[in-house]
């Protein structure tokens, strides 16, 4: 595993700093999970996601009032650090970059950047970054500021200083904005995009609902893919009308022909031809199709390793 040996001690909390860490453990990453005396709230809110995002990992209590310096004594043993606090927090802490060792790689999650003080969730994020303005008032159903702007973010960024570190023997202090991450994966659409592809704007780029109230996805923008479907729905008289102006009549039509049979029957009709037609799968059904290990470990118990780490790091000046 290509980071077996290095040491990830994670302070976040929710989802983004965890997700990052587990891609870390992934990778072959030791990871030590660092919680107040009550925990992680993920744990009570959503235990699987916790369950999902943190077995392997190792769980170590922080009692600030007792202990103070056990925090520090852990985060100065770590190859990596990832925290989330807001700005301030961490010197407060004794947890700042500048409090530990120069090699250690030392990662803020933020939602806005180094110094912003706006609190925030993934909603928030993604309104500010642009994400949103095409498909208001529907809601996005995955963390994309958080897990994609944030979480894959604060993966490359380490990967990327850890290799630096080889090099130089120096660690860096990584800040991840998900705000500014989250623009940066839809800013290239800010050079042009014909009629709002990505939004509905043309009839072979959209879902259609089938006769048992499942979903296709369907994308033949190109020519040859969309010749063959419109002659396997037998419907060859729309070839002509790929790009016509009148868009809404053309998807009126395809809506019409594609309630015509449930799902199943469709997905049969379109197996092996050049189409680029499918299902939108259920998370279950997607797991199954694309063969997806299904997360069956048990996140530590809360605490479960802090006496062994404490008589590790002891004396930590307590």
């Amino acid at each position: 595993m290509v980071l077996r040996g290095v040491l990830v001690v994670d302070f976040t909390r929710y989802l983004p700093g965890p997700f990052a860490s587990r891609e870390l453990l992934r990778l072959g990453a030791r990871v030590v999970r660092v919680e107040a005396p009550e925990g992680d709230p993920l744990r009570s809110v959503a235990p699987g996601w916790d369950d999902a995002l943190n077995t392997g990992k190792e769980s170590v209590v922080w009692d600030l009032e007792r202990e103070p310096g056990l925090g520090p004594a852990l985060a100065a043993r770590a190859d990596v650090v990832l925290e989330g606090f807001r700005p301030g927090v961490s010197e407060r802490l004794g947890l700042a970059a500048s409090d530990l060792p120069d090699s250690v790689v030392y990662c803020s999650i933020t939602g806005f950047g180094a110094g912003d003080t706006r609190a925030g969730h993934d909603l928030n994020y993604q309104g500010w970054a642009g994400l949103l303005a095409d498909t208001a008032p529907a809601l996005p159903p995955v963390q994309i500021a958080d897990l994609a702007g944030g979480s894959l973010f604060a993966v490359i960024e380490i990967l990327a200083a850890l290799l630096e570190r080889e090099r130089t023997g120096r660690g860096k202090h990584l800040v991840v904005s998900m705000t500014h991450n989250a623009h940066s994966l839809a800013a290239h659409r800010l050079h042009g995009e014909p009629e709002r592809t990505l939004t509905g704007g043309l009839a072979c780029y959209r879902t259609y609902e089938t006769a048992d109230g499942r979903f296709l996805t369907v994308t033949p923008v190109e020519p040859k893919f969309w010749q063959r479907l419109c002659e396997l729905i037998e419907r060859p008289d729309l070839v002509d009308r790929h790009y016509e102006q009148d868009q809404e009549a053309l998807a009126a039509e395809l809506a019409e022909a594609f309630r015509g049979r449930p799902l199943a029957d469709w997905l049969e009709l379109f197996e092996g031809e050049d189409v680029m037609v499918g299902p939108v799968a259920t998370l279950a059904e997607a797991s199954e199709w694309l063969g997806a290990p299904v997360d069956t470990g048990k996140a530590p118990l809360l605490g479960e390793h802090t006496e062994r780490w404490r008589a590790d790091l002891a004396p930590f000046g307590g």
